[in-house]
């Protein structure tokens, strides 16, 4: 796998991630873009790790949070090897973007 350097944070990225959109189905729309809840979920972030993809991307407004659910179940300890690209939305003024307040 590819590595790239994340702007200046000295971190080194893959150059492919997996966008987890596909997890959950929790809603009409994300639903016809996959149902993976627990076992193709697992499936999916083990093929991931073994080619060396270590970047997933989520958000909370796929299937309502349950996308980062099924995503964290998928990863489980292996938490402490992978990078969470994470967009955040919301309906209040102060629940858009990536704001230190926002994502606590």
């Amino acid at each position: 796998m590819e590595f790239r350097q994340l702007g200046h944070s000295g971190f080194k990225v893959p150059a492919l991630s997996f966008g987890a959109a596909t997890f959950g189905g929790g809603s009409e729309f994300f639903s016809c873009l996959g149902r993976e809840r627990c076992e193709g979920s697992h499936s999916f972030s083990d093929i991931c790790l073994e080619a060396g993809v270590t970047l997933f991307d989520t958000a909370d407004v796929y299937s309502k949070g349950l996308a980062e659910e099924t995503l964290g179940k998928a990863i489980g300890g292996g938490c402490d090897k992978v990078f969470e690209s994470d967009v955040s939305h919301g309906e209040g003024p102060n629940d858009l973007g990536s704001s230190r307040h926002h994502l606590i």
